[in-house]
């Protein structure tokens, strides 16, 4: 049996660190296997995101938040001590570079070579060999050199976006999964503690996916049959983790 995680974020910093989040994860795919001129798209993403919002600001006041809570488990006898020095090691690296990093992505601003493609690919179907002619003569490079290119276009958003995994494997930890029931496909639950994230685990041969909505003290789960695009009318067991 496949289970697949859905995930839902409650309010915009969340939502924010999850975009990130995943086009690390492409960023990362595209430095594993050549995915030729595709791996820009995901760069180019990254990019757009930093140049709107200054994240430092708030990551860095998200650790501080982070160090100051771990220290106080510290003293708890049911908690791991050395998983949460751990943890508090790698936070702190994490803040030092973070504070005396540049702008994520200013690097890649000033490439001339990135700047051209970047212009061209917010243009549907315009990187062509004709349009493009210096993207040809990229690809026509050996992977092993155009892999060691992308590690370093990578690396300038390394101060923003480990702190940030970090930080989201710890909101994901802070709960444990609990098997429920959605009665004629539909589910509704509260929190007097408020919370930032949502997590349904589902069986891909349910045959349905979850449609979720709600804030920070209430939300609703909705499962939706793919085959039919219909919500579904049937009991449905999964299971569900609210992270603070």
């Amino acid at each position: 049996m496949t289970d697949l995680i859905y995930e839902q974020p409650l309010n915009e910093k969340i939502r924010s660190y999850l975009r990130l989040e995943y086009l690390a994860e492409q960023l990362q795919a595209n430095l594993d296997h050549d995915h030729q001129h595709r791996c820009f798209y995901p760069l180019f993403s990254l990019c757009e995101l930093t140049e709107r919002c200054d994240y430092r600001g708030e990551v860095l006041k998200d650790l501080d938040r982070q160090l100051f809570a771990l220290s106080k488990w510290q003293s708890l006898p049911a908690i791991n001590s050395e998983e949460v020095e751990a943890y508090i090691a790698k936070l702190s690296v994490a803040r030092e570079v973070l504070q005396v990093s540049e702008r994520p992505g200013q690097q890649i601003k000033q490439d001339r070579f990135l700047a051209a493609l970047r212009q061209r690919f917010n243009m549907p179907g315009a990187s062509c060999n004709f349009d493009l002619p210096q993207l040809h003569f990229w690809l026509a490079k050996s992977w092993e050199v155009r892999q060691a290119e992308y590690q370093e276009w990578m690396s300038q958003f390394a101060c923003l976006l480990s702190p940030i995994n970090l930080l989201l494997d710890l909101t994901r930890q802070t709960t444990e999964y609990n098997q429920l029931q959605a009665t004629a496909g539909f589910y509704q639950g509260d929190s007097e503690q408020a919370l930032s994230l949502i997590r349904v685990k589902l069986a891909a041969e349910q045959g349905c996916y979850p449609t979720i909505s709600g804030h920070k003290n209430r939300y609703a789960i909705h499962f939706v049959q793919f085959d039919k695009q219909k919500h579904s009318d049937q009991s449905i067991q999964f299971e569900l983790a609210t992270c603070p």
